[in-house]
C-alpha cells in the first residue's frame, strides 16, 4: 500500500473515532451510575450472560376475568382504603367497580353522600407477584398504557409499596388534579426523590414503565420512562425489600377537594411484568 493511501486512511479512521464519540456524549447523573447517558440507555444491554429473561404478568392477564383473577387481587392488599376519600369495592362477584372490556381493565368511580370521610365508591388491584430484586432476581421492567383522569380530586395512580415496612415506594405514574404526572422513588419518609413531567391529555393512552436494576448489595437503580421517553434515573436501598405491584383509583386526598360530581374511569391495558433469573 502507497503512503499516500496509508495516510488517508489513519485520517479517516481518526475522523471516524471523533465523530463516534461525540455523538455518545457520557453524562453524570447524581442519583445513579456516573458517566452514563441514561437516555440513550438500552437497558437490556444490563442482561449478564448468566441471567435469563422471564414474562410474570402479561396483557392477557386483563383479557377475562378467570385470567385476571390468577395474577391480580382485588382492593388494596390491606383493605378497602388507604389515604384518600375513596372505598374500594371489588370482587370475584362485584365487578361494578372494577371491570374488563376488550383485554381492558376499567376502574370506576362514583360519588357517594352520607358516608363521613368516603365520597366516592371506586376501584383498585393488586399484583399477586410481588417485586423483590436481589441476586435471584436482578433485573425487573413493570409498563403499562394507562387512560387517567386528571380534574381535581382524582387521584390515578401506578405504584410500587414495601409488603414488610413503608418504604419502599416507587410511583410509576401518579396525577393529582392536573396534567402533572408525578414519579417518586421514597427511601425513608422523608427521603424522597421525585420527577415531574407534564403529559399532553392524560385521558389519552400514556405508557408508563419502570426498568428496576440491582447496582449493588443494598442499592438498586429505577429509570422511569413516559410514551418510551426516558425521564430520570433514581437510585434507593430497596434490595432485598418486597413490593406490591397496585393499580389504584383513589379520590381527593393529595389530589385536591371537592372531587368531581360525576361518574369517572380510570383505564388500562398492555400490562407487563418481566425479571430476569441468575443462574
Amino acid at each position: 500500500m502507497k503512503k499516500s493511501s496509508i495516510i488517508i486512511f489513519s485520517l479517516v479512521s481518526i475522523l471516524a473515532l471523533l465523530i463516534w464519540f461525540n455523538c455518545n456524549p457520557m453524562m453524570e447523573s447524581g442519583s445513579g451510575k456516573n458517566n452514563v447517558n441514561y437516555s440513550e440507555l438500552d437497558d437490556y444491554e444490563l442482561i449478564k450472560a448468566s441471567e435469563v429473561w422471564e414474562t410474570v404478568i402479561d396483557a392477557n392477564s386483563f383479557s377475562n376475568y378467570s385470567a385476571f383473577e390468577l395474577k391480580w387481587n382485588y382492593l388494596y392488599p390491606w383493605g378497602a382504603t388507604h389515604n384518600g376519600s375513596a372505598k374500594m369495592i371489588g370482587s370475584s362477584t362485584e365487578h361494578t367497580y372494577i371491570y374488563l372490556n376488550n383485554s381492558e381493565l376499567n376502574l370506576k368511580s362514583v360519588p357517594v353522600s352520607g358516608l363521613g370521610d368516603i365520597h366516592y365508591y371506586s376501584g383498585t388491584i393488586w399484583a399477586k407477584e410481588l417485586v423483590t430484586i436481589n441476586d435471584q432476581f436482578p433485573n425487573w421492567e413493570l409498563k403499562c398504557d394507562f387512560q387517567c383522569p386528571s380534574a381535581r380530586g382524582t387521584w390515578p395512580a401506578f405504584w410500587l409499596t414495601g409488603v414488610n415496612s413503608w418504604p419502599p415506594e416507587s410511583d410509576i405514574m401518579e396525577y393529582k388534579g392536573n396534567n402533572t404526572c408525578w414519579q417518586n422513588t421514597a427511601r425513608t419518609s422523608s427521603d424522597w426523590s421525585t420527577t415531574l413531567t407534564t403529559v399532553s391529555d392524560p385521558a389519552s393512552w400514556h405508557n408508563y414503565r419502570v426498568w428496576i436494576s440491582k447496582v449493588s448489595d443494598t442499592d438498586v437503580d429505577i429509570h422511569y420512562y413516559i410514551d418510551g421517553a426516558w425521564k430520570a434515573v433514581h437510585r434507593a436501598n430497596f434490595v432485598n425489600k418486597p413490593m406490591w405491584i397496585i393499580i389504584d383509583y383513589q379520590m381527593e386526598g393529595s389530589s385536591g377537594t371537592p372531587g368531581p360530581t360525576t361518574t369517572t374511569y380510570m383505564k388500562a391495558r398492555n400490562i407487563y411484568v418481566g425479571r430476569t433469573r441468575a443462574y
